[in-house]
């Protein structure tokens, strides 16, 4: 082999250390911020999260109104609101807080604050999780959200669902827009109302994975929609989905 073919086929030690430089610069944590009335609830919280090489908590607040000023301050990537405070309750902070980009919201809710979910669901909120879920389920979320998905429990799904049937009214306006929507559209994001993942759309419909979000990303584009959480807003309210049909 001689020397030229050598060089040719060298790494350039510059471009190995950038590599290693590269590899050794360990991701930025998500930043994480607490609103919660309970302050053992925000402890217990706040320990779970810290616990994580990859999640730090950069604020709490007690109540609504600190916890948009907490936000605007502090400029969380993810925020944990609880829906029942004081002053200002975290329906009407989650508002604000979407309305000015300064965070993802995700409502910690129980089974009787189902009262005005399709309201939170409708301003914007990258999810719903049940005060109940067990640990895991928390830190996924956020990690989820933080990359910009949406997460509705499927608990809460069912509450939604509920809350349709109690006034169970369609917007004309939103009924016309599906006929945008190709039929697979429809039958996607009809899956997707029922509460279930990709993957199991994807089961159901006799799909591959990546075609079931092909079809969700089309429909989420041509109804102007920003996520799976509106999308199941969006399905109940346009009439494609009727509560009480079958999933």
């Amino acid at each position: 082999m001689t020397d030229d073919s050598m060089a040719d086929d060298a790494v350039p030690i510059d471009a190995v250390s950038a590599d290693v430089q590269a590899d050794a610069i360990p991701a930025a944590p998500i930043r994480v911020a607490l609103a919660d009335d309970e302050a053992m609830v925000r402890a217990g919280l706040r320990l779970l999260l810290e616990h994580q090489p990859d999640l730090t908590v950069v604020g709490e607040a007690a109540d609504g109104v600190d916890a948009v000023a907490m936000v605007r301050r502090t400029r969380p990537d993810v925020v944990l609101l609880d829906i029942r405070m004081p002053r200002q309750d975290g329906l009407a902070a989650a508002r604000e807080i979407v309305a000015e980009g300064a965070a993802k919201v995700i409502m910690l809710t129980t089974f009787d604050d189902d009262r005005n979910l399709a309201d939170a669901l409708r301003s914007g909120v990258s999810g719903f999780l049940l005060k109940v879920a067990p640990p895991e389920q928390l830190l996924a979320a956020v990690r989820s959200v933080a990359e910009g998905n949406a997460l509705l429990d499927p608990a809460v799904t069912v509450r939604v669902i509920e809350s349709f049937a109690r006034a169970p009214q369609t917007d004309p306006r939103l009924a016309a827009l599906l006929a945008s929507l190709t039929d697979r559209e429809r039958d996607v994001l009809r899956e997707v109302a029922a509460g279930r993942s990709n993957a199991e759309v994807a089961a159901h419909l006799y799909l591959g994975e990546t075609t079931v979000k092909t079809y969700l990303s089309r429909a989420l584009a041509k109804l102007s929609l920003r996520d799976r959480v509106q999308a199941v807003v969006f399905a109940y309210e346009s009439g494609l989905v009727k509560p009480g049909t079958p999933g």
